[in-house]
């Protein structure tokens, strides 16, 4: 036999025994937190045209994407990202009359990582959409549920940094920087490299606040970032989204989760379709973002309808390393029940079987032949609990 099949392919694994049980389970919860602000589920094909994920829209480069033809000849790929195959959905399906669309959905996406730097290509991600509203109302409410989510998943600390796609923007503009300057800025930017930002801007013809607005936006973070913004962007379009931030601020307040939110103006996301807030949450255990999310007010207008839209993202993997490496157990929601019988014991043992079942007990079967042992089987019940998680193991010899 070929042992080469017995292997998952690099960037994908399995998922299964007890692991597998504990995603299941958090799923349910992050799903019931999504469930309780009225959300309602939504399922988006695994492939899609590709357009829908083409470089106009904003997401993923077409050098990441999972590409194959189908028998037409069209170009599809597998769904590196969620937000654009539910804006596509709610643009065929929903009415702009209708009042605001609250999706929630569940799934893997895939991306080809050339350098996985421990990412896989293949990750579970659960989220919702709020389509129809673009008040500040919309970012808290979305923020808000975000941090409840991670509080349901067993997490206490972690911290959500929001910033404004707006901001960066506007100042780009009003420095009237090309193309070029920017993409450099962004990665300077995602560096927190402000020596490159100073360097990078020393020969451009721009006002000398502007260039130094630019230079601090990677430090412009944390305690007292909403005033220091407001005062450095006084007189520039920029403000208007540090009045926004200082809006769903005060929303936050009410939501009860403002001290687990913080507010960052060098945040850039790698998504191009945000306009508005952007956010990201972190917690220890994990480099990586466990939730993401943002404003995209300009992305339906791609399928037709210019209608504003805020969503965000669980990264269900992420999230279950940061629990495991926390020592956050996700504990089981039923009791587990092991029934071991002897041959000439088994109709007796599937009645009872029957019986805990009914009762709504999680019960199993296994005979003691299966188990390799004879009719001697007083030290099965201690081990078996302690080996399969067993509330009790019952034996009917």
């Amino acid at each position: 036999m070929n042992q080469k099949i017995l292997h998952t392919p690099e960037g994908v694994r399995d998922i299964y025994g007890e692991e597998c049980a504990k995603k299941k389970i958090l799923e349910k919860r992050l799903h019931g937190v999504l469930a309780s602000y009225g959300y309602q589920d939504i399922e988006t094909p695994t492939f899609e045209f590709f357009d829908v994920f083409g470089s106009d829209v904003g997401t993923i480069p077409s050098k990441d994407l999972y590409k194959f033809f189908d028998r037409e000849g069209h170009t599809l790929v597998l769904r590196p990202d969620f937000t654009p195959s539910i804006a596509r959905a709610w643009s065929r399906y929903f009415s702009q009359d209708m009042k605001p669309a609250r999706l929630s959905y569940q799934g893997n996406t895939f991306v080809n990582y050339q350098g996985l730097q421990g990412r896989l290509k293949e990750s579970t991600q659960m989220g919702a959409e709020l389509i129809g509203e673009g008040s500040a109302d919309g970012d808290a409410e979305v923020i808000a549920m975000a941090a409840e989510a991670l509080t349901a998943s067993g997490l206490s600390d972690f911290q959500i940094s929001v910033g404004h796609a707006g901001f960066f923007e506007s100042l780009v503009r009003e420095a009237g920087l090309d193309e070029d300057t920017e993409t450099k800025l962004r990665n300077l930017m995602h560096n927190h490299n402000t020596f490159g930002i100073r360097k990078l801007l020393s020969d451009k013809k721009i006002d000398e606040g502007m260039r130094e607005l630019l230079v601090t936006l990677p430090d412009l973070n944390g305690d007292g970032a909403l005033q220091r913004a407001y005062e450095l962007s006084e007189g520039l379009k920029a403000q208007e989204a540090v009045r926004r931030l200082m809006e769903v601020r005060d929303l936050l307040q009410v939501y009860g989760v403002q001290d687990a939110v913080s507010f960052d103006f060098g945040m850039l996301s790698a998504y191009m379709y945000y306009t508005g807030i952007i956010f990201r949450g972190y917690t220890y255990g994990t480099g990586e973002a466990v939730v993401k999310g943002g404003r995209y007010d300009g992305l339906l207008s791609h399928f037709g309808k210019d209608t504003p839209s805020v969503g965000f993202v669980i990264v269900v993997s992420q999230l279950m390393n940061a629990l495991s490496r926390q020592k956050i157990d996700i504990l089981p929601e039923h009791e587990r029940y092991l029934i071991l019988y002897a041959e000439n014991r088994r109709k007796e043992a599937l009645r009872k079987a029957v019986t805990y079942r009914a009762q709504g007990k999680y019960t199993e079967l296994c005979s003691l032949s299966c188990l390799g042992v004879g009719e001697d089987s007083a030290h099965l019940p201690e081990r078996l609990r302690g080996e399969g998680g067993y509330a009790s193991v019952i034996v009917v010899e």
